[in-house]
């Protein structure tokens, strides 16, 4: 998601905090109100379910979903959690931001990148080495459209590494040479020491087979590909399930891989869709110089039929 700021002049110096741009004046109405306002501050704090909600305000709470019902249509709030109870389905919620404004004009001047290093050092911690100096030092790998490896699979995820590109751009310039490689490619071109971005489930992309004796979290071929925690021991079959991962090259150890991966295609998008719109949920729990490992899953909240959100099931 584009982000946006304002920028505040203290003592000379220029701060900035990041703000929820409203394109519908109405939807900054829905702000003025004591108890909207309330509900923001307690979901600042942690996400929660309606019920929740109701018992730390001590209201009633179908009170509760009418004000939430607001503030979901306007887009200030969000559900980042779905959970199952007694055959109804709870949403936990959270503010998109505490900070909002209004845009009515459309005239907009270039400016230096305000979500730079000192935005987000743990983002910026995260993507490194795969961009340094503001230049991407990485090879991306996705799988082959053609019946390959020895599961003769074609890959249908290769595209989603457009979007992830669109967001890495946002950080470094463009390359001088190509950076994007098929995987039957890989050895031929002796890539594999480089830094990589893999993309792509182990059936449609073999160099995820090959790193996922490596990966923190694996893919079981004897479970059809299931996600499986080494830590945990639990089990993810989901399709909308994929990887996240961020570990030292097996053959370099002097360069990294950064992994998105997913158990089907739909699994791959989920994990794109968690680090290029949610990273700030997904690194939550990201230290800097260690190997990293997520389980995502994808979801479809706006009912369009395509993935629009994710829930971070470990990490």
């Amino acid at each position: 998601m584009p982000k946006s700021a304002v920028v505040k002049e203290i003592d000379g110096k220029l701060f900035h905090s990041e703000v929820l741009l409203l394109h519908n004046p109405k939807d900054l109405a829905v702000l003025n109100d004591n108890t909207r306002i309330k509900i923001l501050r307690l979901l600042n704090k942690e996400p929660m379910y309606p019920a929740e909600i109701a018992k730390k305000l001590k209201l009633h709470e179908q009170r509760i979903y009418y004000h939430i019902k607001l503030m979901l249509n306007a887009g200030i709030i969000e559900v980042v959690e779905r959970k199952e109870i007694r055959g109804t389905v709870a949403k936990k919620l959270a503010p998109k931001n505490l900070n909002f404004a209004v845009c009515l004009d459309d005239k907009w001047k270039p400016a230096k990148s305000l979500f730079s290093e000192e935005a987000d050092t743990k983002l910026n911690s995260f993507l490194h080495p795969f961009i340094e100096d503001n230049k991407l030092n990485a090879t991306t790998i996705v799988g082959s459209p053609d019946p390959h490896g020895p599961h003769k699979a074609r890959a249908r995820d290769g595209h989603y590494a457009i979007d992830l590109a669109l967001f890495l751009g946002a950080f470094c310039n463009t390359p001088k040479e190509f950076s994007t490689k098929l995987d039957v490619d890989v050895k031929s071109d002796k890539a594999e020491k480089n830094n990589m971005i893999i993309v792509g489930g182990p059936v449609t992309n073999v160099l995820t087979e090959e790193m996922n004796k490596y990966l923190p979290i694996k893919f079981n071929e004897k479970k059809n590909w299931a996600i499986e925690s080494v830590r945990t021991k639990k089990v993810y079959t989901d399709d909308n399930c994929g990887i996240i991962a961020k570990i030292k090259n097996p053959n370099d150890k002097d360069k990294s891989i950064l992994l998105i991966a997913g158990i089907r295609f739909s699994g791959t998008k989920s994990a794109v869709i968690g680090l290029t719109r949610f990273h700030k949920q997904i690194l939550e729990k990201y230290k800097k110089d260690e190997e990293f490992a997520c389980i995502v899953q994808g979801f479809d909240l706006d009912g369009d039929g395509k993935i629009d959100s994710i829930e971070v099931l470990e990490s």
